[in-house]
């Protein structure tokens, strides 16, 4: 569809994605330190538990959230409009934001987990930012609009943890107080900037009829193609969520660093993934879409089982925990790109929200799995990540063939 001012559509939706990818990331780098280096409470230690599996139990809460969330909000942009969804995630979030701060600050372990539940059932309003980006096509180039958003994105990563690292000392609730009000700016801008895209869908259809029918998953079975795509993507975010949610606990073990040394370990990766997706953007690539993920993916698994080998050498680690930013990068521009064009007919917001469900059920699955493996050897879910990206690097090669079959 054609809009005015395409190009301000995009700044806007880039300034949104930022401050909001900013709070989801900004725990990241605080909750090993939480659980692991704090004092032994009611908290950290709820019912006698290790604070290994209540981590575990905290990190799988938020993307069970967001996965609930994302196979609905992406679909109900296409009917009610991204504005209209995107306000109302927005608040949501905020308020589960305080939520968050409050449980921290009473020392209420169960209600910090159904706070970052409750936070994670709207977070999942990402897809809705990248069916912005996909409704500016043509007047915008697709691939380089997703990859200016997979930058912004990461500068969110860059921004987020090092808030919550750098003010964890100040009070365990303060980052997230600090996040509540990135996500009133974020309304502000929101509701200032832009204006309503998308096709609107299904009107003679009732909410419920919507909840029903238009969730991400019927998009399994309407294209053989996008079924085989979910079980390699799924594979493939099962090794990239067992490095995201457990490097700060590979750090805090074998690099004894705090939270504040996460943070710079965590904005180091981030600079090296804005700066590969900003060259992606503006150099573009030679190869075919699939055939550079396929080979990045491949890298993210050497860089995994690297690092499950270096706990002795904690400084190499750190430098390639840093370098596996680039590979993630550019797979992560990659993807969605390819996506957005090759089903464009299941609708945007779908796609993208589907995409979203895959990194979330695998971001619960490794957080419960992984959990249980770092009472054993944090580094068994390194090697873990490593299997699973080698299958998908591997799984990836047939969707190729596929998708030229199907061409």
């Amino acid at each position: 569809m054609n809009v005015s001012h395409p190009k301000l559509i995009l700044l806007t939706v880039c300034l949104v994605a930022l401050m909001s990818t900013a709070g989801v990331a900004m725990p990241y780098p605080i909750l090993a330190p939480i659980f692991v280096n704090s004092a032994p409470d009611a908290f950290n230690h709820f019912l006698g538990l290790p604070p290994k599996l209540l981590l575990g139990v905290a990190l799988a809460a938020n993307p069970l959230g967001i996965l609930l969330g994302s196979t609905l909000i992406g679909a109900l942009s296409d009917r009610l409009g991204r504005r209209r969804v995107l306000t109302g995630t927005l608040l949501l979030t905020f308020l589960g934001y305080l939520l968050t701060a409050y449980a921290l600050w009473s020392r209420w372990y169960l209600l910090f987990v159904l706070a970052r539940f409750v936070t994670g059932l709207t977070e999942g309003n990402v897809a809705v930012a990248r069916a912005i980006v996909a409704d500016l096509h043509p007047q915008l180039d697709r691939a380089r609009s997703f990859a200016i958003l997979n930058a912004v994105l990461y500068t969110g990563w860059l921004v987020g943890p090092l808030i919550g690292g750098l003010t964890l000392p100040l009070g365990e609730a303060v980052p997230f107080l600090l996040a509540a009000g990135a996500i009133l700016l974020c309304l502000g801008v929101l509701l200032a900037f832009l204006p309503e895209t998308g096709e609107r869908m299904h009107q003679e259809q009732s909410l419920l009829q919507v909840m029903r029918g238009q969730h991400s998953f019927r998009l399994l079975s309407a294209d053989p193609l996008l079924a085989r795509l979910f079980w390699m993507q799924l594979a493939f975010a099962v090794g990239v969520n067992a490095f995201y949610e457990f490097y700060p606990l590979w750090l805090v073990e074998y690099a004894r660093l705090d939270s504040r040394g996460i943070a710079v370990v965590t904005a180091l990766m981030c600079v090296l993934m804005t700066s590969a997706s900003v060259l992606l953007g503006k150099l573009g690539h030679k190869r075919a879409p699939l055939e550079l993920a396929r080979i990045n993916a491949a890298w993210v698994a050497l860089g995994l089982l690297g690092l499950s080998l270096l706990a002795d050498l904690p400084w190499p680690g750190i430098g390639l925990i840093v370098l596996l930013g680039v590979p993630l990068a550019i797979y992560n521009a990659i993807l969605p790109s390819w996506c957005s064009e090759r089903f464009a007919s299941l609708g945007q917001g779908s796609v993208m929200g589907l995409l979203t469900t895959i990194f979330c059920v695998a971001n619960v699955l490794v957080a419960l799995l992984g959990s249980v493996l770092t009472i054993l050897d944090t580094r068994l879910v390194l090697v873990l990540g490593a299997l699973t990206c080698g299958l998908a690097a591997a799984w990836l090669q047939g969707v190729i063939r596929e998708a030229e079959e199907v061409r």
